[in-house]
C-alpha cells in the first residue's frame, strides 16, 4: 500500500495555551533570578518555544514581566473573592482577611518573591499596569469596611488605620517565608514544616487581634477572647 500523504503543514498553535505556557515560565524565572538577572534566553529554554514566538507576543521582556506581575496580583485577587459577604461580625470577618491574606503568600511564596524584585526597582514596572489597583481594591474596601464596623460596635480600637494594619498583617505574614531559609538556620528550626507553619499563622492572627481588641474600654479587655482558627 501506499505511503499515506501528510499535508506538510505546521500543526496550528494555540495562542491562549502558548502565552500561557511563557507566562508561567517567565514568573519562574523572575522569581528565582529576579527582574536584572532574568533572561528572555532562558524563558525561551524553559518554554520550549522560538524567541521570535516570545516577542510576537510580548513586546519586550519589560512587557513580559508587567504581565506576570499583573498576573500575580490577579491571583491574590481570586484569593481575596474567597472573603464572600461580609456579616455583622468584625471580628469573625476580620480573623478571616487575615488568614486569607497569610494563606496566598504561604501557598505562592513566589509571589513575595516577584515583590522583592519589584521593590528594588521601586515599582518601576508596575506603576506602567493600567490594572493592578484596581486588583488591590477589593481587599482595601475590604479591610477598611470590617475596621470601621468595629470601630462602630466598641469592639476595636478606635485609632486603628487600616493602612498601618495592612502593613503589619503582610509584614508579620510574608517575613517567615522571604526568610525562611537564614531564619531557619539560625534559629535552628524548620519554619517550613505544616506544623510551625500553622502555628505561626495563628500566632499572627492572635497579635492582630489583640492589638484591634485589647484597648480600654473593650470586651476583650474585660477579659472575652476571639475564637481561635478551625483546624
Amino acid at each position: 500500500m501506499p505511503a499515506t500523504k501528510t499535508s506538510g503543514k505546521p500543526k496550528p498553535r494555540d495562542a491562549a495555551a502558548t502565552r500561557e505556557k511563557i507566562l508561567q515560565m517567565a514568573a519562574k524565572e523572575f522569581a528565582t533570578k529576579g527582574y536584572d538577572g532574568a533572561r528572555v534566553d532562558s524563558i525561551v529554554a524553559r518554554s520550549k518555544i522560538s524567541k521570535n514566538l516570545v516577542y510576537h507576543y510580548f513586546d519586550s521582556k519589560e512587557a513580559l514581566f508587567i504581565e506576570v506581575m499583573e498576573r500575580a496580583y490577579a491571583s491574590m485577587r481570586e484569593r481575596q473573592n474567597q472573603f464572600g459577604e461580609l456579616g455583622e461580625n468584625p471580628v469573625e470577618d476580620m480573623r478571616t482577611l487575615i488568614v486569607q491574606t497569610i494563606r496566598h503568600f504561604i501557598d505562592h511564596p513566589e509571589f513575595i518573591q516577584l515583590l522583592s524584585t519589584e521593590n528594588l526597582h521601586k515599582a518601576e514596572h508596575i506603576r506602567k499596569s493600567k490594572v493592578i489597583p484596581a486588583m488591590f481594591n477589593p481587599l482595601r474596601s475590604a479591610l477598611a469596611q470590617i475596621l470601621e464596623r468595629g470601630k462602630a460596635q466598641g469592639v476595636f480600637r478606635p485609632d486603628a488605620d487600616w493602612v498601618d494594619l495592612y502593613v503589619s498583617i503582610s509584614g508579620l505574614g510574608s517575613y517567615a517565608i522571604s526568610n525562611r531559609y537564614t531564619l531557619s538556620f539560625v534559629l535552628d528550626v524548620d519554619l517550613g514544616a505544616k506544623d510551625r507553619v500553622e502555628a505561626r499563622l495563628q500566632h499572627i492572627c492572635d497579635m492582630v487581634m489583640s492589638y484591634l481588641c485589647k484597648f480600654e474600654g473593650s470586651t476583650f479587655a474585660r477579659g472575652d477572647v476571639a475564637e481561635p482558627i478551625a483546624q
